[in-house]
């Protein structure tokens, strides 16, 4: 079963859930790259020249397949969650963690990148925030668990997943490193 992340674009996913996978010693997908390998060419120029609808279809079909075939970690788009057929697979077929942030703290983030289409709009902030209202019910009906991710590092969050993840029992508990021997003191 796999380890599902969704959220806002910009909350983490791709980063937290590679650095989660190597962590694991699992294979790491994001869906947005096999739906981009899968159309031959990038999301933006698909969903100016076909539309939302056709995307969204695309999607939910490279969901279904990742969800029933991929053995580790996934990141799925910031939209992977408008769909209840996408909510109710993500939810059925693995442990989805909602990496919840503030639309503040997404705009902190990336409010330079200019690859993102979310942001290239006139305000990008208040995007954001609608994006958020809309969707945050949505990521919460999909996950098993919601990590606020606030400012703590990537590795932190990283070692917040991994214990919530063996106290949910769906990770073997590490079984703690046992310090090393110290030599015998010499008399």
């Amino acid at each position: 079963m796999s380890i599902i992340f969704v959220g806002l674009p910009g909350s983490g996913k791709t980063t937290i859930g590679r650095q989660l996978a190597r962590r694991l010693g699992v294979p790491f997908v994001d869906s947005d790259h096999v739906i981009e390998h899968r159309l031959g060419c990038s999301i933006r120029e698909f969903f100016a020249r076909e539309g939302e609808g056709s995307f969204r279809d695309v999607e939910q079909q490279v969901l279904d397949d990742l969800t029933q075939t991929h053995e580790g970690v996934i990141a799925t788009g910031g939209g992977s969650v408008l769909r209840e057929a996408n909510r109710r697979h993500l939810h059925e077929r693995g442990h989805v963690i909602y990496l919840r942030s503030t639309p503040e703290d997404v705009f902190r983030r990336v409010r330079h990148d200019t690859a993102r289409p979310l942001l290239q709009v006139d305000d990008p902030l208040s995007r954001l925030r609608a994006l958020f209202e809309a969707r945050d019910p949505l990521y919460r009906n999909a996950a098993h668990f919601v990590i606020e991710t606030g400012r703590p590092s990537v590795a932190t969050l990283v070692n917040m997943i991994v214990m919530q993840l063996e106290l949910a029992g769906h990770l073997p508990a590490q079984a703690p490193t046992p310090a090393p021997a110290q030599p015998a003191a010499s008399p």
